[in-house]
């Protein structure tokens, strides 16, 4: 086996693989020879077909399967030990690959075109100035938070008269033309309405305001304008009996459930939060303030981290690299096609300026990261999944096992473990340069982001 380099230019190259009989004719033979002990040919007992019919049958196509075998092999080992440092994986030359044979050739030449990966230099220094956005919590978000958390611990409690939001169960009754009771018409014991789930307003109006067994009449067809998943579901038929149905049906008001917020009191402090020791209303609002301080920091440190990335991509500089045969490559995952490769690509780019400014920083500076830089990230990650659906304050035991079910899961183990990383470098690279702290509203904050 013999591999070298041909260097076209500073981005691209081709790698020359000769592949001779040596290299595969033992394996190939042995292959015979055990398919000749299982071949099982009309004409012939099992084991006793003659090795030349065996070569004639098989012969080309294993030849084949040990040729690849040898360039794969071969191949992805000479550039793991040379050094070379390729993006994306080597293509079969276009401009020097001559066709193969295995009927006539014992000796193969393979050409591989590669897109070598350029070398970056990134120099920062304390006139790298970046701006970290601190959201201000205001008054008004302070209270739509609290206001979130009442609503979100409220319960269901009955009322007299209906509101549009009210929660209406009754029994519903189809009627005839003299508005008594069809005769085998459809009727509902248990049927549930929420009037401002009615698209029409004169019939929503209808059930606002109206009491403990009241009858409302109104129609269905007209309530939710023909939409038949809608009506079906309140009349419990089907979609081809509702899509028929234009009676008015009478209503007759047996419960009403309306959701009551929850008071501000020390049941829902301690629900909010379990671990602490908030016994007042001025306490809970500056516990809630300090929470709210913490997920806006989560958005805060992502623009951050999104304005970090563009300044690293613009660091790398005028980096050249070997387009056609990276749009060669792209093109080689079946998603792909020639017009999505095009209108992608300046993103792609960008993607590999950003991850060789990575790599040489965490490389040059030998930052590196430990089992307990990734526990912790793990619970980090833990903590902010579980405060998108308003628990903050989860016992440290807890948030520890969430935190190593994660981990047990490869797939996560890596993504964690790569956040880790990605982590280390942020920090590192804020001791670097200058990142200075501007306090603005968390509406100025989303047009930074639109």
């Amino acid at each position: 086996m013999n591999i070298s380099l041909i260097n076209n230019d500073t981005v691209s190259g081709i790698v020359k693989m000769v592949v001779e009989k040596k290299d595969y004719e033992v394996q190939v033979e042995k292959q015979l020879r055990q398919y000749r002990q299982k071949a099982n040919i009309p004409g012939f007992r099992k084991g006793m077909v003659s090795m030349g019919m065996i070569r004639k049958l098989y012969g080309k196509q294993l030849l084949a399967e040990e040729v690849n075998k040898c360039i794969l092999e071969n191949l992805t080992n000479y550039i793991r030990t040379s050094g070379i440092r390729i993006l994306g994986e080597p293509l079969p030359s276009e401009m020097e690959q001559q066709p193969i044979d295995f009927d006539t050739q014992d000796d193969f030449e393979f050409y591989f075109d590669i897109a070598f990966s350029p070398q970056v230099d990134i120099k920062l220094t304390k006139n790298d100035i970046l701006t970290y956005y601190k959201i201000n919590v205001d008054d008004a978000m302070l209270q739509e938070q609290i206001d979130n958390y009442c609503r979100s611990y409220g319960s269901p409690a009955a009322a007299e008269d209906i509101e549009a939001s009210d929660f209406v169960k009754g029994i519903l009754s189809e009627l005839d033309e003299n508005n008594a009771p069809k005769e085998d018409g459809i009727l509902v014991t248990e049927a549930v309405l929420i009037p401002e789930n009615i698209k029409s307003d004169d019939e929503r109006n209808k059930f606002i305001g109206a009491k403990l067994n009241d009858a409302v009449v109104f129609n269905p067809g007209r309530a939710y304008s023909g939409a038949t998943a809608e009506i079906a579901s309140l009349l419990k038929t089907d979609m081809e009996h509702a899509s028929k149905i234009n009676s008015d049906f009478r209503f007759e008001v047996k419960e009403i459930s309306r959701h009551k917020n929850a008071e501000l009191n020390q049941e829902l402090f301690s629900r909010i939060f379990s671990d602490s020791t908030v016994t007042t209303e001025e306490e809970f609002r500056e516990k809630v303030k300090l929470s709210l301080d913490d997920q806006l920091k989560i958005e805060s440190e992502y623009k951050l981290q999104l304005d970090m990335r563009a300044f690293l991509i613009e660091k790398t500089g005028d980096v050249v690299f070997a387009d056609d045969i990276l749009k060669r490559w792209l093109l080689t995952n079946k998603d792909n096609t020639p017009e999505t490769v095009e209108k992608n690509f300046p993103k792609v780019i960008d993607d590999l300026k950003f991850n060789l400014a990575k790599e040489h920083i965490i490389s040059t500076n030998g930052l590196q990261i430990d089992e307990i830089d990734i526990e912790n990230t793990a619970k980090e990650a833990t903590k902010e999944q579980f405060a998108q659906y308003g628990m903050l304050s989860l016992p440290d035991y807890m948030v520890e096992r969430y935190a190593r079910n994660l981990l047990e899961k490869k797939e996560m183990h890596d993504e964690i473990t790569e956040r880790a990383r990605y982590d280390k470098l942020i920090s590192w690279v804020k001791d670097q340069i200058k990142v200075e702290t501007k306090e603005i509203s968390h509406e100025e904050f989303t047009k930074l982001l639109a």
